[in-house]
């Protein structure tokens, strides 16, 4: 087998930078009593104005008051744990998050679908970093080894030939050890893992605890005990809560781009869609706006998603200033990629038709977009309906049948017109006092347009024009 860590340490940091319009402005998070506020995390922008971790608040609001301070929540912190859980769900099976800071997947049986590890390495740097969470990586045999590795390492890769050459090299207080055990090693002038190694088992079970002696087994992986892996929730509801009171729409959309994004992932890791999900804007005073945006087919391409909550976000009338900001996903059926000819023909700008339908539907609303749909009716005007499912005529049909559909049929104006097909004898309707008996023809204007028209059998009259073709 072959682990995978995906060490992340600023991750409380990073799950706030994500969600905030400046990210490159100074931004520090605060934790503490009240009594005592200290800095938890500070990112390079408030580090270069001499804030820094530990660092209590007064002392940092006397250096600067251009710092905006942010909450710890360490509830939150393990959501974003979650969600990079669901994210690397899509790559492998074995998704272990019982490591602090830190996710790990077994990755042997994913390279034979994405490739070598370089290759499969670099692609969750670049889909991590469009996340936006800064990480280190690190591939070695079993789950322990490679997180004890990350502590020190990026981009390093061991093998079962070389992990215990490795792991010798890690200092004491980097091994994962518990800090007393750590501490106590260093006294007794152990500093390196493979001094510890070097040790009698029995010295090492009559001084320390027996976790210290399984823990080193582990890194060695002598200890065979399984991992309990992560199992992706049945939906997804995820909040952003603003410092202020939110007025402006164009506010919204970096938080609402954010969700979107990280329902994308979760969706990928799930390898299914998303067919409805609802936007609740949180206010002060009055009830929450809710604002739901359905689909016709399941979809997970976090732009498309972005693109039809904006134009939903566009038409609608928010209460109040908002304060935070929710989305939940609860139908999430199975995801079936469009399929395309292997030369697609299409203009390299064309919108694909799912999408374009999509986006009308949320521009001009759900009952402004119709679609045809045949029925078993002889008679053209009663042969079509619209209706809400938006699906395209068979090419077929729409070869025999004009695509535009006159309400009334009117006399044909102009001269003769060439005849290319018919007649076709249409006779029906005798059940429900709407009888017809018309001879159809395809024939073509002096202007080369395609007119479908027809006469009265046993009458001497006009063409009458009864649809266009395209």
């Amino acid at each position: 087998m072959r682990w995978a860590c995906l060490l992340f340490p600023h991750l409380a940091l990073d799950g706030v930078l994500r969600r905030h319009p400046s990210p490159d402005a100074p931004v520090a998070l605060v934790t503490g009593p009240a009594h005592r506020r200290v800095l938890f995390a500070v990112n390079p922008a408030a580090a270069a104005l001499g804030l820094r971790a530990n660092m209590s608040v007064t002392a940092a609001q006397a250096i600067t008051s251009a710092c905006a301070l942010t909450e710890y929540d360490i509830e939150t912190t393990a959501r974003y744990r979650q969600l990079l859980a669901g994210w690397a769900y899509r790559f492998s099976s074995q998704v272990v998050t019982d490591f602090a800071d830190a996710i790990v997947l077994e990755v042997a049986q994913s390279m034979m679908l994405f490739g070598p590890w370089p290759r499969f390495e670099a692609r969750l740097r670049e889909e991590l970093t469009d996340l936006g969470f800064r990480h280190r990586i690190v591939a070695a045999p079993n789950a322990y080894a490679a997180r004890a590795l990350a502590n020190l390492h990026d981009g390093l890769g061991v093998d079962e030939h070389t992990v215990d050459r490795a792991l010798g090299q890690v200092p004491v207080e980097y091994s994962g050890l518990d800090a007393d055990v750590a501490t106590a090693l260093a006294r007794m002038g152990l500093r390196r893992l493979r001094q510890v190694f070097a040790l009698p088992r029995e010295t090492v079970a009559r001084r320390f605890p027996p976790t210290v002696l399984a823990h080193l087994d582990a890194l060695r992986g002598a200890d065979k005990t399984p991992l309990t892996c992560y199992q992706p929730p049945d939906w997804f509801d995820e909040r952003i809560e603003f410092d202020h009171e939110v007025e402006l729409y164009t506010a919204l959309l970096f938080p609402l781009r954010r969700l979107t994004s990280d329902l994308g992932a979760y969706l990928a890791g799930r390898d299914g869609g998303v067919e409805r999900f609802v936007l609740r804007f949180e206010h002060e005073s009055v009830a929450p706006t809710q604002i739901v945006v359905g689909l016709l087919a399941p979809e997970r391409n976090p732009n498309t998603l972005f693109d039809l909550a904006r134009e939903r976000l566009e038409h609608a009338e928010i209460a109040a200033p908002v304060r935070g900001m929710r989305l939940t996903a609860r139908e999430l059926p199975p995801f079936v990629p469009a399929s395309r000819d292997l030369f697609d023909s299409r203009a390299q700008q064309a919108m694909p038709w799912e999408q374009l339908r999509e986006r009308l539907r949320a521009r001009l609303g759900d009952t402004s977009v119709h679609g045809l749909s045949t029925q078993l009716d002889h008679r053209p005007e009663h042969a079509w309906i619209g209706d809400g499912s938006i699906k395209t005529l068979p090419s077929a049909l729409a070869d025999l049948r004009p695509g535009w559909l006159l309400e009334r049929p009117i006399p044909w104006r102009g001269a003769a017109p060439r005849v290319l097909a018919g007649p076709e004898r249409i006779e029906s309707g005798w059940w429900d006092s709407g009888d017809v008996r018309r001879d159809y023809y395809l024939v073509e204007s002096d202007m080369g347009q395609r007119v479908w028209v027809y006469t009265a059998p046993d009458e001497l009259g006009p063409f009458m024009v009864h649809g266009w073709f395209a």
